[in-house]
């Protein structure tokens, strides 16, 4: 089976040696990089077993029953524990500790017993992260606006429908992956273990993209609400900069145990948010000031349509489109969630309520304003209510949302920065160390700072956002998830009885390698391995029409209206 390498290293690593990572019998001790060369894909897998098998990540007694129904999908539940029980009465009975010492330097007790301290979040926990991740509709009635009630409806459906099979994806190759000797931290340590450094390295940059370009939104959202809230008599540019400090002061907490708490707030915030713009809409005209500058969009009879309106370019409707995108882009996060969890098994129903509530809420939210604006709906919506107390309510309502959600992404974003490249590059040292915690109160503004300037110069909420979403939220929640299920399918169906990785000596044994090996591991399942190459393949197509369309309409939007870069003018009037 290839190892911890890509297909086109796969050879070239195995000719090193008969059996990967062993020189003289003695396997290799690690590098102590957070991703080490010569740790295999049966390595990470033989521990994942072991970790998956603690007594603390047994079944609740209430729930017995509910992972039997799942077995069949689930690994290594009911059916697999008595193998891995005595995999770990194995590991015992070489030296009678966990762990071969003569050549592993921590036994496997003091790795657990590490890696568990840190572990403390529950699905519940997990449900409130998710939500205040993904939960994001007020651009709902907006697309509405720009694809029509039908396909919008169903689009919705459809994506949210994917998103969920790619996080069910993520969450089945965490559990086989992931264990208390090799954690799993990020998207880009998944990537690594199956498909190699460049495929690690490359979804980094984009998770290190999108993270940076959300702030970057939220961040103007904020400075077009204060810019409502002050009707106008501050400069828009100077409110993006005020709202960036605020991020880069409150940002300096590390953990997200302490963002559990602001989560579980920001959700019922939303939730009263857009109670309060719903009931608004149906009592007031459109802000058709805003609906001019944001949307070009002159004051008239309201227009609704079952399909796409006749008026809107077919670049517009993909935009709207990659408003759905843009709704369910949580994935990129989900494995930093699963890291921090004490039973990560329970992942799925945090993420199943999660997925569940956020479709519902898109789906009234976005009926309902569309049907009282039409065409004059703006992204976000929560600033297309006219009357001026109500839009200072829900602005100042948002504003809180906001910053816990730049905060969240703020968070992630920089610890992949910092684990990734400063110190797995650079060598600078952990953050749970004193010089670690001086250095990101350093790094935190610097973040912001740069997230201000992406900001600054593309103040167009709704094509900045269709661009990033296409660019790489869709990857993260739809492409890469069903490429990464390939690799590791190939490697995992490709070991064969008397391969595996082989504790006492710490060799990975091969009886073949190459190609021959890939596509034996691929045939096994052959019917899912094609549904997943088929859904990566239409995600990379849609990526592609969406990026198109989102620079097509940002070149439009520049053309057309009021956005322009730097500009005191705020993009959806005063």
């Amino acid at each position: 089976m290839a190892g911890n390498e890509s297909l086109q290293a796969d050879d070239n690593r195995d000719r090193k040696t008969t059996t990967n990572g062993v020189e003289g019998g003695v396997r290799r001790r690690s590098t102590g990089k957070l991703h080490d060369p010569n740790v295999t894909f049966e390595e990470y897998y033989y521990y994942s077993q072991l970790s998956r098998a603690h007594p603390s990540e047994a079944p609740d007694a209430s729930s017995t029953a509910a992972p039997n129904r799942l077995s069949k999908y689930v690994p290594f539940r009911k059916g697999t524990m008595a193998v891995e029980n005595s995999a770990i009465r194995e590991e015992k009975d070489l030296d009678g500790s966990l762990g071969d010492e003569t050549w592993h330097e921590v036994s496997q007790e003091e790795y657990v017993q590490a890696s568990r301290a840190l572990r403390t979040a529950t699905w519940g926990a997990v449900f409130y992260l998710i939500t205040t991740d993904i939960l994001g509709p007020y651009s709902t009635a907006w697309a509405f606006s720009q694809m029509g009630y039908g396909p919008a409806a169903v689009l919705y459906f459809i994506f949210a429908c994917f998103a969920a099979y790619g996080g069910f994806l993520l969450w089945r190759m965490f559990l086989q992956l992931d264990s208390d000797r090799y954690p799993l931290r990020s998207f880009g340590d998944i990537a690594y273990r199956v498909a190699g450094k460049v495929a690690c390295q490359t979804m980094n940059v984009f998770q290190s993209v999108q993270l940076l370009f959300n702030v970057g939104i939220i961040i103007i959202q904020n400075g077009q609400g204060l810019s409502q809230i002050s009707k106008g008599s501050v400069c828009f540019i100077v409110l993006c900069f005020v709202w960036a400090i605020a991020g880069a002061i409150i940002g300096q907490i590390r953990t997200l145990q302490r963002l559990g708490w602001l989560a579980h707030f920001a959700i019922w915030i939303n939730v009263l948010t857009l109670i309060i713009t719903t009931a608004v809409v149906f009592h007031s005209d459109p802000n058709y000031d805003a609906a001019l500058a944001n949307n070009n969009a002159p004051k008239g009879p309201k227009v609704t349509t079952a399909g796409p309106p006749a008026g809107v370019a077919f670049e517009g409707q993909v935009v709207g489109l990659m408003q759905a995108v843009y709704s369910y882009g949580g994935a990129m996060l989900f494995v930093e969630f699963m890291a921090e969890m004490k039973r990560p098994y329970d992942f799925w129903k945090g993420m199943v309520a999660a997925q569940t509530f956020i479709f519902a809420c898109y789906m009234i939210f976005g009926f309902l304003v569309y049907s009282q604006q039409g065409q004059f709906a703006i992204n976000p919506n929560y600033q297309g209510v006219s009357p001026y107390a109500w839009q200072t309510a829900v602005n100042s309502l948002a504003l809180v949302t906001a910053l816990i959600a730049a905060l969240l992404y703020g968070n992630i974003g920089i610890k992949v920065l910092y684990s990734n490249v400063l110190m797995d590059m650079l060598g600078f040292p952990s953050l749970a160390q004193n010089s670690g915690k001086l250095l990101w109160v350093a790094i935190v503004p610097i973040y912001w700072a740069i997230a201000f300037v992406v900001a600054a110069a593309i103040p167009s909420v709704s094509n900045l956002s269709g661009l990033i979403a296409a660019a790489c939220i869709l990857q993260f929640s739809y492409t890469f998830p069903p490429f990464l299920m390939l690799f590791h399918n190939a490697q995992r169906d490709a070991i064969q009885e008397g391969e595996g990785f082989e504790v006492s000596t710490g060799r990975t044994i091969r009886h073949d390698r190459g190609m021959a090996r890939w596509m034996r591991g691929l045939r096994k399942n052959a019917a899912l391995n094609a549904f997943n190459l088929f859904f990566f393949l239409g995600s990379l197509a849609t990526a592609v029409l969406g990026i198109y369309s989102a620079v097509v309409g940002l070149i439009n939007a520049y053309a057309e209206t009021a956005v322009s870069g730097f500009s005191c003018t705020n993009p959806v009037g005063a």
